[in-house]
């Protein structure tokens, strides 16, 4: 079949580009990033129809040889993977990448397809007249090929010695977002040995979602140049520190910020407050989707800035929903902070549970609870329960049992997406939920690395 006329006109240009070579990619709802690749000269048929891929796709495990079947994800049946060519961005070497939707053969989206659920909300929010943007950090630790932990000797928390001692990867993926058009808003040493954080410049949902993975790609490929792997396991080494994949957003209505300017905490509006509400009042539920792996619960400690504790704060880094006020040194304005997030998580479907989550409560109209200003954990018992502060599960049975049970994350994500996350969870959870944490985090250290 012979390309169509834009397909052929775009070929042409990358052509000149040097590129030779199209990868796609999906994420599935265990947070691995899969791929197919084809010649330059097949780009057209890529995008339409797109190329053949099992329902399995959609429930591969974290274990690497595991599938968890279900009627509707099994070995009958075919879809279509579309990469969008309007995001498509040049990697350099010969290659090119684009992310991928799945689609019926019939040419529907997929009810399984992760980025489609995160469109689909972000059409409802246009729908109710709101424009969203998210911003996602990237943590992540340098280990070496086998997944073995690098020297530290040097290494301090956020200290210029990390920077030095890797300075030609920070080089690398520097230079490779820029030529890729991946606004970095800062990238440093964070506070775990070899471990660093980059975070993204807002963009419009999905977009910044495609951004994610075009960052994991970058710097998994600028790691292998110097001989080591990026670790994004939510706790690569147990009893260390974790790491996170926080989630910043802001809403607008007519281009007025929702989260500022308005009479409510922080100079919310009372839309702004109902959606921080919404969110706050869908964390337990959400936390399968947002941190729900067989590792997830050894992150989610009091005292590891992992948003342990369900409430809100300004500013208040051990609250899960961490609010940021408007003002001169924050150049995108009022934003909140998602921090239970972790590296596991799909973040299509992350972002859609919490963006969903935000306009639920807009139309629920739900009332913002008081904010806790200090540290949840410096509070006794009986003081955190007279507020409402609860400390989220770390039982992955338990948070997993709570999404399954959520009538609200079913209607946000939809029945076949929950589904499939419960079944690839479950099936951690009942293979290697009797491992320690040691065993754990040395067993699944490289498992969403790219």
């Amino acid at each position: 079949m012979a390309a169509k006329p834009l397909a052929a006109a775009a070929i042409a240009q990358l052509e000149s580009d040097g590129v030779a070579t199209l990868i796609g990619t999906v994420v599935n709802p265990a947070g691995l990033m899969h791929a197919k690749t084809v010649p330059l000269r097949r780009m057209g048929s890529f995008a339409d129809p797109g190329l053949g891929a099992s329902p399995v796709w959609h429930v591969f495990t974290i274990d690497k040889v595991g599938i968890a079947f279900s009627p509707a994800t099994g070995v009958v049946g075919d879809q279509r993977i579309r990469i969008d060519l309007g995001a498509l961005r040049i990697l350099g070497d010969g290659f090119a990448w684009a992310p991928g939707d799945f689609h019926s053969q019939d040419g529907t989206v997929d009810p399984f397809c992760t980025r489609g659920t995160l469109r689909r909300i972000e059409d409802r929010l246009a729908g109710a007249g709101l424009d969203a943007l998210v911003g996602h950090e990237i943590e992540f630790l340098l280990v070496g090929p086998d997944g073995a932990a690098l020297p530290a000797d040097l290494w301090a928390q956020y200290g210029l010695a990390g920077v030095l001692e890797f300075e030609g990867f920070v080089r690398d993926v520097t230079a490779a977002a820029t030529a890729s058009g991946v606004a970095i808003e800062q990238f440093h040493p964070e506070y775990g040995a070899n471990q660093f954080e980059i975070s993204l410049a807002p963009l419009p949902p999905v977009a910044a979602a495609d951004a994610v993975s075009l960052m994991r790609i970058i710097i998994g490929r600028a790691a292998r140049r110097y001989g080591v792997r990026v670790s994004l396991s939510p706790v690569p080494f147990a009893g260390s520190v974790g790491s996170g994949a926080h989630q910043h957003f802001s809403l607008t209505r007519d281009s007025a910020p929702l989260l500022s300017g308005g009479d409510g905490p922080g100079g919310m509006t009372d839309e702004g407050a109902s959606a921080v509400a919404g969110v706050l009042a869908g964390l337990a539920e959400a936390q399968g989707v947002l941190s729900g792996s067989i590792l997830s619960g050894l992150r989610m400690q009091p005292g590891s800035w992992a948003g342990a504790y369900a409430c809100w704060g300004t500013e208040n880094r051990e609250a899960a929903v961490r609010f940021m006020t408007a003002g001169p040194a924050n150049v995108y304005g009022a934003n909140v902070e998602v921090k239970i997030v972790d590296p596991s998580a799909n973040p299509y479907l992350a972002s859609a549970a919490i963006l969903g989550l935000a306009l639920d409560g807009i139309e629920q109209g739900r009332q913002l609870p008081a904010e806790v200003a200090v540290d949840p954990s410096s509070l006794s018992e009986a003081h955190r329960a007279e507020a409402g502060i609860t400390v989220l599960s770390t039982d992955q049975r338990a948070v997993l049992d709570a999404l399954d049970r959520s009538t609200t994350l079913r209607t946000v994500l939809g029945d076949p997406v929950v589904d499939a996350v419960l079944a690839v969870r479950r099936y951690e959870n009942e293979t290697y939920g009797h491992l320690s944490p040691e065993e754990l985090a040395e067993k699944f250290r490289l498992a969403w690395s790219v």
